[in-house]
Formats: C-alpha cells, sequence, structure tokens
C-alpha cells in the first residue's frame, strides 16, 4: 500500500546546500525509495526568484517520489504541517564581525523560526539544525520551541563523522564501508573531537579496532583529529566555496538513521540534548554516539573514555557552554 507523503522543510532553499539537498530528498535518499514527499523550501526575500528557480527545476526532473512543492518567504507557509525540518538558512559570518554579532543575528533568526515551528509544524516534527552555529541554533530553537520535544531537535555532526570514516578509509586502503563507529564528540566547530579508539574495519578475519590497524597512535591524536576539524576551511580554500554536498548528504545520512534506524552494531554521531551522559552537562545540544530505532535516538553508553579524550570533550563542552551564554546574552 502506497504510503502518504510526508512534507520535509528545507530552509535557506536556494543557497548551495540547499540546491544539493533538495533533489537528493525528492530521489528517496533521505527518508527510503518508497516514501512519498512534498517538499517546503523557505528562503529569504532578496532569494525569491532563485528560490522559484529551484522550484521550476524540481518539477522538471519529474521526481516520482515527489508529490508537491512549496517555494515560499512566509516562514508560516513554510512551516505548515512539516513532519521533517532541516534548517540550512542562517546568516553566515562575514569579513570583520565579531562571534556576538553573528550570534545576535542567528539567535533572531532562529528564535522566529522556533516560534513558526512550535505553531503550525506537525507535533511530531523532527528538527535538524545544519546552519552554524549548529549546536547553539538548535538550543535557541529548543528554547522558543517548548511543545516539540527535546529528543526530536538535534545538530549536524555527521558532516564531521562522515569524513572521520573517509580518512581512516583512506590512511588504510579499505573501503568506506567497511569503517563504522568513529565518534563526534561535541560542537560542530574546529573544537570538535573526533575519536577513533572504538571504531572498527571489517576485515576478512572480522571486525579489527582501527588504532590497532593504524598502528600510528600519534596520527590518531594530532593529525587525524586536525584534518577533520579543519576539512570545511580546506574545502573553502579549495573550492572559494562551503561543503555543499558533503553536507547535503550528510543531512540525509542524518533524517535517514534517525527515522529509519541505524544498522545493528552501527552507531553514528549526532547533535543531540545532554542528558549528562559521559560527565557532559545537561542541556547543551552535543555531539554524541547514538543509535537509532522506531524514529528515536539513544546515546551510545559504557564506552572507555580514557584520559586524551577525557581533556578533549571536556574543552568541546567549554567552549559550548560559552557559546550558551553568548546567545543568551544576546537575549537580553
Amino acid at each position: 500500500m502506497a504510503k502518504n507523503p510526508l512534507k520535509v522543510l528545507v530552509t535557506g532553499a536556494a543557497g548551495q546546500i540547499g540546491y544539493a539537498l533538495v533533489p537528493m530528498i525528492a530521489r528517496g535518499a533521505m527518508l527510503g525509495p518508497d516514501q512519498p514527499v512534498i517538499i517546503h523550501m523557505l528562503d529569504i526575500s532578496p532569494a525569491a526568484e532563485a528560490l522559484n528557480g529551484v522550484k521550476m527545476e524540481l518539477v522538471d526532473a519529474s521526481f516520482p517520489l515527489l508529490k508537491g512543492v512549496v517555494a515560499t518567504t512566509d516562514v508560516v507557509e513554510a512551516c505548515n504541517g512539516v513532519n521533517i525540518a532541516v534548517m540550512v538558512g542562517g546568516f553566515p559570518r562575514k569579513e570583520g564581525m565579531e562571534r556576538k554579532d553573528v550570534m545576535s543575528k542567528n539567535v533572531s533568526i532562529y528564535k522566529a523560526q522556533a516560534s513558526a515551528l512550535e505553531k503550525h509544524a506537525a507535533p511530531d516534527c523532527k528538527v535538524l539544525v545544519v546552519a552554524n552555529p549548529a549546536n547553539t541554533n538548535a538550543l535557541i530553537l529548543k528554547e522558543f520551541a517548548p511543545s516539540i520535544p527535546d529528543k526530536n531537535i538535534t545538530c549536524l555532526t555527521r558532516l564531521d563523522h562522515n569524513r572521520a570514516l573517509g580518512q581512516i578509509s583512506e590512511k588504510l586502503n579499505v573501503h568506506v564501508g567497511d569503517v563504522k563507529n568513529v565518534i563526534i564528540w561535541g560542537n560542530h566547530s574546529s573544537t570538535q573531537y573526533p575519536d577513533a579508539n572504538h571504531a572498527t574495519v571489517n576485515t576478512v578475519n572480522g571486525d579489527k579496532l582501527v588504532p590497532e590497524l593504524v598502528g600510528d597512535d600519534k596520527w590518531l591524536k594530532t593529525e587525524f583529529i586536525a584534518t577533520v576539524q579543519q576539512r570545511g576551511a580546506a574545502i573553502i580554500k579549495a573550492r572559494k566555496l562551503s561543503s555543499a554536498l558533503s553536507a547535503a548528504s550528510s543531512a540525509c545520512d542524518h533524517i535517514r538513521d534517525w527515522v529509519l534506524g541505524t544498522p545493528k552494531g552501527n552507531w553514528v554521531s549526532m547533535g543531540v540534548y545532554s542528558d549528562g551522559s559521559y560527565g557532559i552537562p545537561a542541556g547543551l545540544i552535543y555531539s554524541f554516539p547514538v543509535t537509532c530505532d522506531k524514529g528515536e535516538w539513544s546515546i551510545v553508553q559504557g564506552l572507555k573514555i580514557d584520559e586524551f579524550s577525557r581533556e578533549k570533550m571536556d574543552a568541546t563542552a567549554k567552549e559550548l557552554m560559552e557559546e550558551k551564554s553568548l546567545a543568551y546574552s544576546c537575549l537580553n
């Protein structure tokens, strides 16, 4: 029996990530090959004409799963009845801007969009924040959409997770599909901690731990971490534009695993509302290893944390506490 369409909101849809993301959603990369979708695209008024161009292209592509497209600059119309919201729109940092200026702009954007989602989205709406500062934007959204369950508001660290998988696959010359269970702890920023201590590679002799296969503790503690942390900047340097197709693909991965579940024995990284696990202060949106089942995520418990990891995990938590204070000061 055919499924009812799900409504998927993409904000900032005329931008680079939005342009890469909407065809992926329309092809079933986000919600599965048998799930029809209606895509709601929101952008600001100056981008209205470009947004309409994206709508024209979606129509032109004749996607079998695409049952409708809404392209609008009206946040209420965009949020109406949506089941999934991917928040790509935000205010980017420009030359000469202080962090507080950027934070202030994003706080006002996310406060307004939270109110619209609160009033008009489906009650079980799942939210993924992509726009930076993603963890703190998600926290602001949670604050101003109190009726959306805490567990339904997340931010994107799957891009960092996928970057970590890619670095390990290249280092070991194995297929990326054979590498699993890296972890991104903390903030989607350069303080994030990419952790390969628990990661494994599927070999002809079964699963083997990445640290044993790499045999180079120094690489795992320095170059590996720095490469993943700085990968976004490296792509900007190479393309003169920020990561778009990889960000869009990772957003699809994040939602797909959240909605359809993670494979048995696999975990993924998601920025979620901390419950105090691993000594991370409750009330932050922090990236943890999670498994997903029946549309719910759960933090993986009981992983051994060494002294090096503890220090890195606490440093990124400290940055998130500072961002939270800065964001709240912008509200007053």
